[in-house]
């Protein structure tokens, strides 16, 4: 079907409840359809409709991924810290103190790294399952 609006001549107006509005809404935001109109078109005249599809198991691994970034940038704008404090240093128990809080920083850091590792690990099992 054309989007041509020349050959869309008859007009037909139906009256719906709310809850069935809301249920039609809904399931046109998961097709590939820009209006509303040309959804209900299709579904009327029985045509196919291409239909969104999520995994629910990639939503979650994109989820996990994002926390952990935000983690793991905060380490590392810590760590950029340490360092330009310790390249700022004059005494050498000043230094101390600052190895002793960036082995802090490192252990962090490694540990995010590890828990990377482990969620792509179980992701990918999943997948492999599926």
């Amino acid at each position: 079907m054309k989007n041509d609006p020349i050959n869309l001549t008859r007009k037909v107006t139906i009256r719906l409840k709310q809850t069935e509005y809301n249920k039609l809404n809904r399931e046109f935001k998961l097709t590939t359809k820009r209006k509303l109109s040309e959804y209900l078109r299709y579904v009327l005249l029985e045509k196919p409709v291409t239909v969104y599809t999520r995994n629910q198991s990639l939503d979650e691994f994109m989820t996990e991924l994002k926390l952990l970034r935000n983690e793991l940038s905060a380490i590392g704008n810590n760590y950029n810290q340490t360092v330009k404090k310790l390249n700022s240093l004059r005494h050498i128990s000043e230094v101390k103190f600052w190895a002793i809080m960036n082995e802090k920083n490192k252990q962090d850091f490694m540990e995010k790294i590890s828990e990377i590792h482990f969620q792509i690990a179980q992701f990918s099992d999943r997948w492999l399952q599926e």
